[in-house]
């Protein structure tokens, strides 16, 4: 399986001489066969708020890592930026097993790529251990909204651009790139307002009319639906969702958009091979868990599991894409 690792012993000693990971008590390179240590904790850390997809669908999988690693596994929220501020959270740490963290694109792909982020990250400094779900994205309204149709709300962005707010989980996030999608594709012009710490803090936006469209993830709303808070005109996949069999897609209203947003789990580059085989089972174990594929589905989760390789693959595909439409987000 490839690694993100230096491919030479020397260079390897070296890294271990400059860094001191992968080294023990008594100071010899460590191969991380005794991860995880008896008492010593993993951290799995969210980059957005607690309350979202990303928060939920890692808060599932974390009694079944325990078990499977035999440690605690403390899920710890570090939001803001667009997910930027977790992501250099992971990427710094130590790569020894204890801290890995979720990662979601397009946020962990597109903000490397944007110089004007500062990002002190690349796609080569996190080591993919495996893909959790795809999350297609969906437009929503207020249940008395005037607009009961996608190609109505649509008509209005396009009649009056600008003025109907739309909610993104921040700058160059998936609901971002969705919403400048529509413009692109369908001409219908909204005006974006970014929500850094994720789709809880813009969901409760959208709860307060403060935002008259969310746009979301299919799993951000399948509640709200439920509870008849929001009322949704679209999902933009090829396939109507089993969370929101009613709701048509893009394609069916006669707009050409796809856009979802894919969640995996990563660690900072250079785990020792011992202690990313381990990671990676547990994760693939938890990940495909009956009871949490369950929860998951209950949520508008549908389980899409990669393994680690499979999501390095998928990810260096999605950072190509990205590169490719990256200017529809870009501030001009």
């Amino acid at each position: 399986m490839k690694r993100i690792l230096a491919t030479t012993s020397l260079a390897a000693l070296l890294l271990a001489a400059v860094t001191g990971c992968g080294t023990g008590a008594a100071g010899t390179t460590s191969s991380g066969e005794d991860f995880p240590r008896k008492g010593k904790s993993v951290e799995l850390i969210v980059a957005f708020a607690s309350g979202g997809a990303v928060d939920t669908a890692a808060r599932l999988i974390q009694p079944v890592l325990e078990r499977e690693l035999g440690t605690n596994v403390e899920v710890v929220n570090k939001p803001g930026a667009g997910g930027q501020i977790g992501y250099t959270a992971i990427t710094n740490a130590t790569p020894d097993g204890y801290t890995i963290g979720a990662t979601g694109s397009p946020s962990v792909v597109v903000s490397p790529l944007d110089p004007s982020r500062g990002a002190s990250y690349t796609r080569t400094d996190f080591q993919p251990l495996g893909r959790h779900v795809i999350d297609p994205a969906v437009v929503a309204v207020q249940p008395d909204s005037p607009y009961n149709t996608l190609e109505e709300l649509l008509n209005a962005a396009k009649e009056k651009p600008d003025t109907i707010t739309a909610t993104t989980t921040g700058q160059q996030g998936g609901e971002h790139f969705a919403v400048a999608q529509i413009k692109e594709t369908a001409g219908a012009s909204f005006s974006p307002v970014h929500f850094s710490e994720g789709a809880s803090q813009a969901t409760t936006a959208f709860l307060g009319r403060h935002v008259e469209v969310l746009a979301a993830n299919v799993s951000d709303v399948t509640d709200l639906v439920k509870q008849g808070k929001a009322k949704v005109l679209g999902v933009m996949d090829t396939e109507r969702s089993a969370a929101l069999p009613e709701v048509p897609t893009f394609t069916e209203s006669g707009y050409d958009i796809v856009s979802a947003t894919a969640r995996g789990y990563s660690a900072p580059a250079g785990l020792p091979e011992a202690v990313a085989t381990k990671l990676e089972a547990a994760l693939e174990t938890a990940i495909n868990d009956p009871e949490v594929v369950a929860k998951m589905e209950n949520l508008g989760l549908t389980t899409s599991y990669q393994s680690a390789s499979e999501y390095e693959e998928f990810w260096a595909g999605q950072e190509a894409d990205y590169k490719a439409v990256l200017s529809l987000v870009q501030a001009k």
